[in-house]
């Protein structure tokens, strides 16, 4: 019996992991501008957009093969300045489990629009509604990135009988500088996302089927 629930909690968060996936502001499933260890599923996808200082980014992703996502992420500033376009891939190497964490290589910006980057991130659950991912690249990653994740579940309101969304603290290093955000699931798949990033405040929503 101990073996069948060790085996049935090491499914839920492989699932949970997958389904709770988000593209981050460059692209690729991760927090605010790194990315995770989760991957999508085959045949899964995210899209989303993001409203930045000087502009906007629309980003989609994709699950083409197992363990392998594919995605996009196309930068329009208001002035023209430097618009571009990153493709962006990451290979799951090993699913999170219940002891260990999820591994994942890739890279961003494969064409070299701007500065290819290669990473290599892992993510791991903790007790307490606490996830943490950490990872090492170059490029725009510059080293070391990092992030703390706490997920507030839902609390019911003295004004009726709705419930606050479950929401996502997110607190991360991106090789260059600290980046803070909030992740609220409005329903399943949908998100809308708020936060300071790179010294000034963003916000954008993202749906993952």
């Amino acid at each position: 019996m101990r073996e069948v629930a060790f085996g049935v909690l090491c499914a839920l968060i492989v699932s949970t992991a997958a389904v709770s996936a988000a593209p981050s502001v460059n692209g690729s499933t991760g927090q605010i501008n790194n990315p995770s260890a989760d991957v999508l599923r085959e045949g899964q996808f995210a899209a989303g957009y993001y409203h930045l200082k000087d502009g906007g980014v629309g980003v989609f992703d994709i699950g083409l093969l197992p363990n392998l996502e594919i995605g996009v992420a196309g930068f329009r500033y208001d002035d023209n300045s430097f618009n571009k376009t990153n493709i962006n891939a990451k290979l799951g190497l090993l699913p999170e489990t219940i002891l260990t964490p999820g591994v994942a290589v890739g890279v961003e910006d494969i064409g070299g629009v701007r500065s290819r980057s290669y990473y290599a991130a892992a993510s791991k659950a903790l007790p307490f509604g606490f996830r943490i991912h950490a990872g090492i690249g170059n490029g725009r990653f510059d080293g070391t990135f990092a992030a703390l994740e706490k997920t507030i579940n839902p609390v019911s309101v003295l004004t009726g009988n709705n419930a606050f969304p479950a929401t996502t603290l997110i607190a991360e290093f991106d090789g260059r500088r600290m980046n803070y955000g909030a992740r609220l699931s409005i329903v399943p798949g949908l998100k809308v996302d708020a936060g300071w990033r790179d010294r000034s405040a963003y916000f954008g929503i993202s749906f993952t089927n």
